[in-house]
């Protein structure tokens, strides 16, 4: 099993119009820095970006009702990592939540890092979403 760390934030909108504006991986790069800085292309069922450490594949989970976004990122140096995605709602708001997973081999000052990377996406993500 791999050490795991879910991160969430709550965004004061509708948690279906959350969902429905996360849903457009194009638009990525407004705010997951780790995942889209030069965008991301649509190349077939998978997306194509430049991660900071290279070129990745991504894959998505179909579109649902459930705020289920799942992504699989495959850096073709290792096994394809999985990140956990849910939007839900709370209260008249949404909670969106990303499960970081701690890679074999990853030091823990890195999977620190990396929370706190996912941190500031998810704040850039309300900042994006409540106008701010």
């Amino acid at each position: 099993m791999l050490e795991a760390r879910t991160i969430s934030i709550a965004i004061a909108r509708n948690w279906r119009a959350v969902y429905e504006a996360i849903w457009r991986p194009e638009d990525f790069r407004r705010w997951a820095s780790g995942l889209s800085q030069a965008g991301l292309r649509r190349e077939g069922d998978t997306w194509r970006a430049e991660g900071p450490e290279g070129p990745v594949r991504i894959r998505f989970t179909p579109r649902n009702d459930f705020g289920v976004m799942d992504h699989f990122v495959d850096t073709a140096t290792g096994p394809e990592i999985a990140v956990p995605l849910r939007v839900v709602a709370n209260g008249e708001g949404a909670e969106v939540m990303l499960t970081l997973f701690r890679q074999p081999g990853m030091s823990a000052e890195k999977f620190a890092e990396d929370a706190a990377w996912m941190e500031r996406d998810l704040a850039a993500l309300r900042a994006l979403l409540e106008g701010g």
